[in-house]
């Protein structure tokens, strides 16, 4: 049996690498890891990435995938004898599943960019916009343990990164996600539970840290 070759080209910080990472995790998948220096990039990314130039892309015995939920829909179907299946099999769900994975992927990061490089009334709007998606998101988890099921699914996945930038939001923001979204923090904590997240969220602290910098970095 040829060996496979898996290779996850990303920056640590990423929220979208991280999703990678929980999903190889999570499948058992051996993987080698490169970090990029987003700001010096290598001729490498530019060669696995020439459309976009950015992480996260996973290298598959030599052929490039790029953009997260893409990625996470390659290894579901790849390496689909691996549990746990990322997708579920009845059609409506895994439409579903791919609706709220995608409403994540496009809504979320941006508006809570606003709370932490914005000015004051950036910064409000920026906080309400991230609570009425993680409200709406809280919404359709119901009492399942997971979005995913008993498992974790394609929208956990999606969204558990962002797990580590609470603390950002919330402190830029002056709120709290517990208070406001005390079912969705029961979810995060519950998926935090999982070997595949602990290992592979950033710590929160290192992230807040992180953006201090990056503000003062676009700020010169």
């Amino acid at each position: 049996m040829v060996k496979e070759e898996v290779i996850l080209v990303n920056f640590w910080s990423s929220p979208f690498g991280c999703r990678v990472k929980i999903a190889l995790e999570e499948k058992g998948i051996p993987y080698q890891y490169i970090e990029e220096d987003l700001f010096n990039k290598s001729s490498y990314l530019s060669a696995i990435n020439p459309i976009h130039n950015k992480v996260p892309v996973l290298v598959h015995n030599q052929n490039p995938i790029c953009e997260s939920l893409n990625i996470l829909e390659y290894i579901h179907e790849t390496w689909k004898d691996l549990a746990p299946p990322f997708l579920p099999s009845d059609p409506h769900q895994r439409a579903q599943a791919r609706f709220w994975a995608d409403f994540v992927d496009k809504e979320l990061y941006e508006a809570s960019k606003k709370i932490y490089r914005g000015n004051e009334e950036e910064q409000v709007v920026g906080k309400n916009e991230v609570l009425r998606i993680l409200k709406l998101v809280e919404g359709e988890i119901g009492d399942k343990p997971f979005f995913g099921g008993d498992n974790l699914g394609l929208v956990d996945i999606t969204l558990v990164p962002f797990y580590s930038r609470f603390y950002t939001w919330e402190t830029f923001g002056k709120f709290s996600i517990e208070e406001e979204c005390p079912t969705l923090m029961a979810w995060a904590k519950r998926c935090l539970q999982k070997e595949s997240v602990a290992k592979s969220l950033p710590d929160p602290i290192k992230i807040y840290n992180f953006i201090l910098d990056l503000n003062k970095y676009f700020a010169k």
